[in-house]
Order: structure tokens, then C-alpha cells, then sequence
């Protein structure tokens, strides 16, 4: 199992978004880039990550910093998701789970659901030139990133 790490370059993906549109990672190359994984839309925890993000996003889109909000959920879960929490970022389907094996990992047995895997809950900032900047990483899912940190990290990229 590959761990991404600080320093490492990050790993390129192509996953679609709410809307079933593709999303290439070094796409945005030159850019700096948000991407915070999350068990579950519609949970309680995941709603409250996502919902502090879009409340952030006048101060990302200030510092040129694109968010991806990440999990294994379905487009079609994601586009309800999205609408249902007014989200200004886009959500992108990792289905296959094959993103979130390379850059966080997974829960596995879910909410003591035999066979149920989830994105963990993590967040990293890949950097204008495709490296990984900030690397959170937590085995617990009812934990929420720290935001300070994160805005911390992009400020020092500008």
C-alpha cells in the first residue's frame, strides 16, 4: 500500500465529478490543490467538513487554491449532496476506491458493516509544482480536520 506523503510527488487520477464530468488531478498543475477526502455524504460528520469547506471558499478562492471534496459515494449521491448543502466546490467519485487506496487508505467494515470500505478521512495540499505540501490522515472518522492548519499551509504557498 502506497502512503503518500509531504514532499512526495503527488499521484495523478482522473475521477468524475457530480456531474459526471472528468476531473484529471494534473490538470491543475501550476495551481495549488485542496483534496479532502471523506467517509460519506449525507453523514453527520462529513456534512459538517464539507459545509466548513464551502464556508471557506471565499478565503481558498482568494489564495488560488481549488478544493475536491472526495469520497467512494456514487456521482448521483454526490450531485444530491452537493445540491442539498449548497457545496461551491466540486465532489468527485472515487467508486473503484482505487484514489483513496493510494492517498489515504480506507476504513474498512464501516460503521461495523461487514465489507463496507470508506475513504478515511484526510486531507492533502498538493502545490503548484505537484507536490505534496500537507498531509492529514485520520484512523478515526468522527474527526474533522484541522482547518487552521490547512489555510495555514496555503497562505504560505501564495
Amino acid at each position: 500500500m502506497l502512503m503518500i506523503k509531504v514532499n512526495d510527488i503527488a499521484v495523478d487520477f482522473t475521477l468524475p465529478d457530480q456531474d459526471l464530468k472528468t476531473v484529471k488531478l494534473s490538470d491543475f498543475k501550476g495551481s495549488n490543490v485542496v483534496l479532502a477526502f471523506f467517509p460519506g455524504a449525507f453523514t453527520s460528520v462529513c456534512t459538517k467538513e464539507m459545509c466548513t469547506f464551502r464556508d471557506s471558499m471565499s478565503r481558498f478562492n482568494r489564495i488560488n487554491a481549488r478544493v475536491f471534496g472526495i469520497s467512494v459515494d456514487s456521482p448521483f449521491a454526490l450531485k444530491a449532496f452537493l445540491k442539498d448543502n449548497s457545496l461551491n466546490f466540486e465532489l468527485l467519485s472515487d467508486f473503484n476506491k482505487n484514489v483513496s487506496r493510494t492517498y489515504p487508505g480506507l476504513h474498512r467494515n464501516f460503521a461495523k458493516v461487514l465489507g463496507l470500505e470508506v475513504s478515511k478521512r484526510s486531507v492533502f495540499i498538493i502545490g503548484k509544482d505537484f507536490r505534496v505540501k500537507y498531509a492529514w490522515v485520520s484512523e478515526d472518522p468522527g474527526v474533522e480536520p484541522k482547518y487552521s492548519e490547512i489555510e495555514s499551509v496555503l497562505n504560505k504557498l501564495q
